[in-house]
């Protein structure tokens, strides 16, 4: 549906064992307090350098807006959203819907895309248009909260790039979606 898109979309994001991103009102700390054990950054500073717009929905916006300085300085961010107001926000622009999205992206001539946050990673997923996922896990399970993947309607096959282990136990896996021709 996107084969003929001009940017390649990339995934970096953390996980627990059990596949949670956070815990069902969002937060973190499990996260966050074993990820400076592991040391550094984990290859975010690396990753983000190669990307030009960031692709997030409201749910990843709204908790983003007590980040300071503003974490996307200098990219394009894009929150698909059918709720958010648009231009409420110098710093984003609001897309309704994929079409929308993936059309501005390309008008804008972007080149590499980091997508965040759960459902619109999902929603990225379904449409064929993830090339990439780098999955950074923390050995902790949470038990419940908000799941990184769920129903993709078809098996979305995955070629191993890369495995590093950094400290406190957290293992940082990439893969590349494989596309059908």
């Amino acid at each position: 549906m996107y084969a003929d898109r001009p940017f390649k979309s990339a995934v970096f994001i953390g996980i627990s064992l059990d596949g949670f991103i956070a815990r069902e009102d969002g937060d973190l700390g499990w996260l966050t307090s074993r990820g400076e054990a592991a040391g550094g950054d984990l290859g975010y500073d690396e990753f983000i350098s190669g990307i030009d717009a960031v692709v997030m929905g409201r749910g990843t916006y709204e908790p983003g807006l007590t980040y300071d300085p503003w974490p996307h300085e200098g990219r394009h961010t894009a929150v698909l959203s059918t709720t958010l107001e648009a231009g409420a926000d110098p710093r984003v622009t609001v897309y309704r819907d994929l079409d929308t999205l993936v059309r501005g992206l390309a008008e804008r001539g972007t080149k590499s895309v980091y997508v965040d946050g759960g459902q619109v990673i999902r929603t990225f997923l379904r449409a064929g248009l993830i090339d990439e996922i780098t999955l950074t896990t923390v050995p902790v399970l949470i038990g419940t909260g908000l799941p990184l993947f769920g129903p993709a309607g078809r098996d979305v096959p995955l070629t191993h790039l890369s495995t590093k282990v950094f400290g406190a136990g957290v293992v940082q896996s990439a893969y590349a979606v494989e596309h059908p021709a």
